[in-house]
């Protein structure tokens, strides 16, 4: 893991305690058992199924038929493409603790710098699993309904600064809560 561009940001006087990237590759989360049925089933899927069969099968103009692909491309997304989407922007996600701040680059196309103060870090919450990989979030947990963009639905979209399913979890827990 190249982490030179986090080298670049660093403050003077700044080391790092420690640094890392997310679990790679698809990943699906307890919440994804009600995502899946809802957005297939209710939000989009049974709704955009209806409506295309509807539009197709009468003498509807061109833009409704073109409306109702836009709701089915929506749909896949919301069943299966925030799945690859997700893996491939936390491909390009570098997290670092340094001895004055909490450090996030996330590059390519959703480009995003977070530097955050350790003395002054907000919440900090740690959701661990059973092996040790776990999730570090610097806020409040958002709702998956709360309208913020797609962010409930693809973790590495989201708002908060986090470190999304981290090895060791505990122990950077650990090194942020030390404070120095």
């Amino acid at each position: 893991m190249d982490t030179s561009n986090l080298t670049g940001r660093l403050l003077e006087g700044e080391k790092f305690l420690w640094w890392g990237q997310p679990a790679q590759g698809l990943r699906f989360a307890k919440r994804d058992w009600l995502l899946i049925p809802f957005s297939l089933l209710c939000l989009w899927g049974g709704f955009t199924i209806f409506w295309q069969a509807t539009v197709l099968g009468t003498g509807a103009p061109i833009f409704m038929k073109l409306s109702g692909v836009l709701f089915v491309l929506i749909g896949l997304y919301l069943v299966v493409g925030r799945f690859p989407l997700d893996a491939w922007i936390r491909r390009r996600l570098l997290y670092a603790v340094t001895n004055q701040r909490i450090l996030i680059l996330r590059n390519g196309p959703f480009a995003k710098f977070t530097a955050l103060s350790r003395d002054r870090i907000p919440d900090v919450k740690l959701n661990e699993s059973a092996d040790g990989r776990g999730t570090i979030r610097f806020d409040t947990v958002s709702s998956y309904w709360s309208g913020r963009e797609f962010s409930g639905w693809t973790p590495a979209l989201d708002r908060a600064p986090q470190f999304i399913e981290i090895e060791d979890a505990r122990r950077v827990f650990d090194y942020i809560q030390r404070k120095s």
